[in-house]
């Protein structure tokens, strides 16, 4: 199932350069230009309020938006850069790019676990520590999975699932080149077996700063 692609709604901005910026911002707005995927580069403004509210809210650069622009096409859009005031931390600017359906992008994806309850290790009193909640892919633009699913009704009490243990959507790969840890099943003591590299797994970093030489399919500016 494709993930719902979020919008993005934005507003054609008049004018360019210094000027013009500095107007977009007195009027409530964060100037911004969208580039890429075969046109001209189009000057936008977004609503300030609506867009901290997006950053807040997490993962701004590492989700793909649906820009949604008066009188243009809905465009697939990711964020290659969101320039902030180096006092306030409040962005003052904002670069995205267009891309095609069939570019190739970097997302972080959530992984669902199934049948836990009921699960050998469950039924020992076993607990399931999540290691990873989602995990980084290379998807394609115009197909990205809502979630993938680990399958868990087989688990007891000293296992461990990787990335290998979980078949993923077609076209998909993961960025880490390695048989990472997803979840395993303790014991209720918190001290159930595992490799030393198992419980040293950390989560990776979340935040994706999107450039030409992430995402395939584009040309570069």
């Amino acid at each position: 199932m494709a993930k719902e692609i979020p919008d993005l709604v934005a507003h054609a901005r008049t004018g360019t350069g210094k000027g013009a910026a500095r107007q977009s911002r007195r009027n409530g707005m964060v100037p911004g230009v969208v580039y890429g995927g075969g046109a001209d580069p189009l000057p936008i403004e977004i609503p300030f309020n609506d867009l901290l509210a997006k950053l807040k809210a997490g993962r701004f650069r590492a989700t793909l938006w649906n820009l949604k622009v008066e009188g243009q096409e809905d465009v697939r859009v990711i964020a290659r850069d969101v320039q902030r005031d180096v006092v306030k931390d409040l962005p003052t600017h904002l670069d995205l790019m267009r891309l095609r359906r069939t570019s190739k992008v970097n997302l972080y994806i959530p992984v669902e676990f199934e049948n836990v309850d009921g699960c050998p290790g469950d039924k020992q009193g076993g607990v399931l520590t999540v290691v990873r909640p989602e995990v980084e892919l290379r998807v394609t633009a115009g197909d990205i999975p809502e979630s993938i699913t680990v399958d868990c009704s087989g688990m007891e009490i000293g296992d461990t699932l990787h990335i290998s243990d979980v078949t993923l959507p077609e076209g998909a790969k993961p960025t880490i080149d390695r048989d990472f840890v997803l979840a395993n099943m303790q014991a209720p003591s918190g001290l159930a077996s595992q490799k030393d590299e198992d419980e040293e797994e950390v989560t990776e970093t979340e935040v994706i700063n999107q450039t030409a030489e992430t995402v395939e399919g584009e040309d570069k500016e």
